[in-house]
């Protein structure tokens, strides 16, 4: 949420009567019953709860291919879905703020829901109403433990932005410095305990579901969004975060960061340093200010590696309203800590593994880094895995990497994760956002802009930095890892020969052997079982029905004969889906 980079209002005295606060429609007609000062717990459990189930409902419906008018197609499907991740935006919405989080956390787990579902959530936007100024007076006033007019020579009653979490106001403070002063919204952390109260039922009945639990850590998942939106609710920390970013680049001219006025600062309240700017995606007003599109899209690229790779602490949501231009110096200006990313150095040696594997195409390494990670659930059978990973090599590595696209290459790695056993943690899920948004701002501000052509120069200076200069050291230390692989091979071979073979003494070996004509000619079996028991049935209910006809229970004979069209009809469907078989095979 920043407000620096709009069009700003006066400022008013905050002596004067407080002007009529503006009300967005969807206040007006009553949506927001969480905006409430007394909100009904149980009712909120009906909202939810009902919200989930129709969810669930809409879901079940997908896969039923006799819901579909005129027939089931891809695009049919394709178009539901899009139809209902506009659904699920618009009600997360009208569900508050611990469901507007949980979206725009989810729009970055394309491994948990398809394409269509992810990028509709991705616009998912903090579009609520503002509370009044009476509470956020309150607020203030109770948290720092004096009166406005105390604290503050000026403060403006209209706030310049209000978000799910708090809302933005410009002050002044009787030192002379003008600051923005963020207050969180009344009654969030109750909000949230009752929220995620709700939630983990909901993931609990999620992880135990046939088919969304199966392969699926939904507590896990849980407990992250838990972990996140509590570190939002604190101020104190958010402050901490933007001192640390603001550190980061005190040697830098070009990336300006708001200081933090800790003596009017607390857990609900957070004061920072006014530096107003143009907003990045305010195309016409930069290029009124004189400044450059295509080296501000160089400069944001620069940025967030510069992040990355220097500190390991970095800004996990740059969208457009959170980066904005100085007018005077063209330097970018950073708002909004509330979410960052770190990634620690045992993190970086990993991935710096996996990117090793990239670069030599070695689907096998990446696979053991990936688990290594934790973004890899290790599984009996890791071969299909190991195929899909050397399937986006082989297509990842055709093109020159200045055509790369981190949007393309994200969305490829997403679509083959989805419904595999991959488990993105947050941090990588963060950076793929981050870049695929800068990418996003970059492409705006120079149509000709390609991040991955910014980072060529830096990924090959990490790796440089890893390996060595030297091709020839690089040749060396590549043929030693290869020798002290083999010789611990050779060495440890004949114990695992002694294992294997106690193992087997044992009993403890089992031997799997998949075949798939065999595996075809078992369904088969098992469909045609099927088929006579439902043949059974139908005879049984037609006879039943004849005798009672015969016997002039005319009524009874009807409802019997209509049951007997369940049967029938399931048989029908069974005999149509083994002639698909027979002609696919």
């Amino acid at each position: 949420m920043s407000a620096l980079s709009t069009k700003l209002e006066p400022t008013a005295s905050y002596s004067n009567s407080p002007p009529p606060q503006r009300r967005s429609p969807l206040e007006a007609e009553g949506r927001y019953r969480w905006n409430r000062g007394n909100y009904s717990i149980t009712r909120r459990r009906i909202d939810i709860w009902g919200f989930v189930l129709t969810l669930l409902y809409q879901f079940w419906l997908n896969g039923k291919k006799w819901s579909y008018a005129g027939g089931y197609t891809e695009e049919k499907l394709q178009q539901r879905q899009r139809r209902q991740a506009k659904w699920i935006r618009e009600n997360l919405l009208s569900l508050g703020p611990t469901f507007i989080k949980v979206g725009q956390l989810f729009s970055t787990r394309s491994d948990l829901f398809p394409t269509e579902y992810v990028e509709e959530l991705s616009k998912l936007q903090d579009e609520v109403p503002a509370f009044s100024y009476e509470q956020a007076a309150s607020i203030i006033e109770g948290e720092l433990g004096k009166p406005i007019t105390t604290l503050y020579r000026s403060f403006d009653p209209v706030p310049l932005a209000a978000a799910s979490l708090g809302q933005v106001h410009k002050a002044q403070l009787h030192t002379g410095e003008d600051v923005v002063v963020k207050v969180q919204r009344p009654g969030l952390k109750k909000l949230f305990t009752i929220d995620l109260a709700i939630l983990k039922k909901i993931a609990q009945y999620f992880q135990n579901h046939p088919k969304w639990g199966r392969g699926r850590d939904w507590n896990g998942i849980y407990d992250e969004c838990c972990k996140i939106l509590w570190q939002e609710t604190d101020y104190l920390r958010e402050g901490r975060s933007a001192d640390t970013f603001r550190r980061n680049f005190r040697g830098e001219d070009w990336v300006k960061v708001p200081r933090v006025y800790w003596r009017y600062t607390s857990t609900q309240i957070l004061t920072l340093e006014y530096l107003p700017g143009i907003k990045i995606s305010h195309y016409d007003a930069l290029e009124a200010a004189g400044l450059e599109r295509k080296e501000l899209a160089q400069l944001g690229a620069r940025a967030y590696l510069f992040q990355l790779l220097n500190h390991g602490f970095f800004h996990a949501d740059p969208h457009p309203g959170n980066l904005a231009v100085s007018p005077e110096a063209g330097a970018l200006i950073f708002y909004d800590f509330g979410m960052m990313g770190e990634i620690t150095p045992d993190t970086k040696n990993k991935l710096m593994d996996t990117l090793f594997g990239v670069a030599e195409k070695n689907a096998e390494r990446i696979v053991n880094s990936l688990v290594a990670l934790g973004a890899l659930k290790e599984t009996e059978d890791m071969g299909p895995i190991r195929r899909s990973v050397q399937f986006l090599l082989d297509n990842f590595m055709d093109k020159p990497f200045e055509e790369q696209s981190i949007t393309k290459i994200s969305d490829d790695l997403y679509e083959i994760a989805y419904d595999q056993p991959f488990r993105f943690p947050a941090t990588f899920t963060f950076v793929m956002r981050a870049f695929s948004t800068l990418e996003g701002v970059g492409k705006g501000l120079d149509p000709d802009f390609n991040f991955m052509a910014v980072a060529q120069p830096f990924a090959l200076q990490i790796m440089n930095n890893s390996n060595g200069f030297n091709p020839a050291s690089n040749i060396m230390d590549e043929l030693g890892r290869q020798a002290v692989q083999v010789g611990n091979s050779a060495l440890g071979l004949p114990r695992r020969i002694e294992d294997s073979l106690d193992r087997l003494d044992r009993g403890d070996i089992r031997v799997r052997v998949r075949s798939t004509e065999t595996d075809r000619l078992l369904r088969r079996m098992g469909t045609m079982q099927m088929g006579t028991n439902y043949v059974l049935f139908t005879c049984a209910l037609v006879l039943s029905a004849t005798l009672l006809f015969v016997n002039n229970y005319f009524v009874a004979a009807a409802v019997v004969l209509l049951i007997s069209l369940v049967p029938a009809f399931a048989l029908w469907r069974l005999l149509k889906r083994l002639e698909r078989q027979d002609r696919m095979f």
